[in-house]
């Protein structure tokens, strides 16, 4: 063989691993997030147990005319009323009277009738009334991890189809004995039971105030439910007329035996929050800022903004592109803000991630006060851009702003049971797939250089 014609050889071989290399990390990517099969193994009649929240003396969440024992009966009652309308189920409640029950005995009551998955029913509200959206909280042991991350996916997956803000699939551990924190996802596991806790809005919020008006939108909340256990389940229904066999198929993947690293209660605050100024305008007191934000554990959900340097604070806004389910988010945005004229004002922006943990921005301080205007407005006016235009070089207004270094503050929230890998795992398959490929060019390499030296030699003999 010619020199030439060994060379050629050569690098169509080089050229041929080189490229089945690349084309096989891009194959991985769609296969990391392909549909896959429910990880939870389940006998030919499916038993679910479903535990209406609080109770009794326990009344739950209140906000005006609303009390969540009571909103979570009439959801609770219109989910096993749908779930009864399905083949080869049984269905149970752990109560349908106003009575105390403790959360061990729920969980016991489920673990006599051998329930497949307890499914305990709930509304939310937070401190401040801040805070909106709907969310599935899942154990932080193995394989009930994998179980509720899966159901709680195509769960919230659903539920942002009809408008809601997904606050995301997670666990909360108990920092004394590193277990369940919520006691019935606890006392269940205990039992060798998966058990989720669905959160399905806030009550106490302008935002999520739509989704509970009345005692029929409790019901539509409980049909959603069931629909939600049904296709986890693949269930069938002769009277419904449905059949939802393929569904059970195309969950998010999972292992049973490892945790879901996005369900990680992440217990740092975001990495980064910074706000420039872009245009400044002291007659009309607008003002558009670029807002720019990372997390490099979790997603980012809200943000709110102060004009008068922390005294005071906007209410919650959605983050622009944030999606707990994928764990996207927009990592800039322009905000325009109308500043009421008579102010010289400070501005700052927190960003909010997963656990309620927040960041605050640098301060954006005036040296000129904006004209007071006849239709003064008492509190700003905001506007968000979720995707900027090229950033421009600032205006003249611009340069009357000075910036401070902004602060961290911390929210309570829960810890997370173990450090977030920065790492993904598709990014370190990617890394061991690309270390084979220059480990196989080696020796390949190295063969043919072999080869060539011991054609040489017969070629002297």
């Amino acid at each position: 063989m010619s020199r030439r014609l060994f060379c050629k050889r050569f690098l169509e071989r080089l050229l041929y691993v080189c490229i089945c290399g690349i084309l096989l990390m891009f194959a991985m990517q769609p296969l990391a997030a392909q549909a896959a099969d429910r990880v939870q193994p389940v006998g030919d009649v499916i038993t679910i147990v479903i535990d209406p929240g609080h109770g009794g003396s326990n009344q739950g969440t209140e906000s005006g005319h609303t009390i969540e024992k009571h909103m979570t009966m009439v959801t609770a009652t219109a989910m096993y009323e749908e779930l009864q309308k399905y083949d080869n189920v049984q269905v149970y409640m752990t109560h349908t009277d106003d009575v105390d029950l403790s959360l061990k005995e729920r969980a016991e009551f489920a673990a006599s009738v051998n329930a497949d998955f307890l499914f305990s029913i709930h509304y939310n509200a937070s401190e401040n009334h801040t805070m909106f959206g709907t969310e599935v909280w899942i154990s932080c042991e193995t394989p009930f991890n994998a179980y509720g991350y899966q159901f709680g996916y195509q769960h919230l997956e659903s539920f942002r189809e009809r408008g809601l803000f997904v606050r995301g699939v997670k666990n909360r551990m108990d920092d004394k004995y590193h277990n369940d924190y919520y006691g019935i996802i606890r006392e269940s596991a205990m039992l060798d039971l998966p058990a989720v806790i669905i959160e399905h809005c806030y009550v106490d919020n302008e935002r999520d105030a739509d989704y509970i008006k009345d005692e029929e939108d409790f019901k539509t909340f409980g049909k959603a439910d069931a629909l939600s256990v049904a296709r986890y389940f693949g269930l069938r229904s002769t009277a419904l007329g449905v059949d939802y066999s393929d569904a059970a198929t195309q969950l998010q993947s999972a292992d049973a035996d490892s945790l879901v690293q996005s369900t990680l209660q992440d217990r740092t605050a975001p990495e980064i929050c910074q706000i420039d100024l872009l245009e400044c305008d002291y007659d009309t007191g607008e003002l558009t800022l670029l807002v720019s934000a990372a997390d490099y554990d979790s997603t980012l959900i809200y943000f709110d903004y102060s004009v008068d340097n922390g005294q005071n604070w906007s209410r919650l806004e959605a983050w622009p592109g944030s999606n707990t389910l994928t764990g996207t988010y927009d990592d800039t945005f322009k905000l325009n803000l109308k500043v009421p004229g008579g102010r010289r004002p400070g501005i700052v922006v927190r960003a909010y991630n997963i656990s309620d943990l927040y960041r605050s921005s640098n301060v954006l301080y005036f040296d000129q006060t904006f004209t007071k205007r006849e239709d003064n407005q008492k509190t700003p006016e905001m506007t968000v851009q979720e995707e900027p235009e090229e950033v421009v070089p600032a205006t003249e207004p611009v340069e009357h702003a000075r910036n401070s270094i902004g602060t961290t503050t911390f929210l309570p929230a829960a810890t997370m049971p173990q450090e977030q890998s920065s790492v993904s795992v598709l990014t370190f398959l990617k890394f061991c797939l690309a270390l084979v490929v220059i480990l196989f060019l080696i020796v390949l390499s190295s063969q043919m250089v072999g080869y060539s030296r011991r054609k040489k030699r017969r070629k002297k003999k």
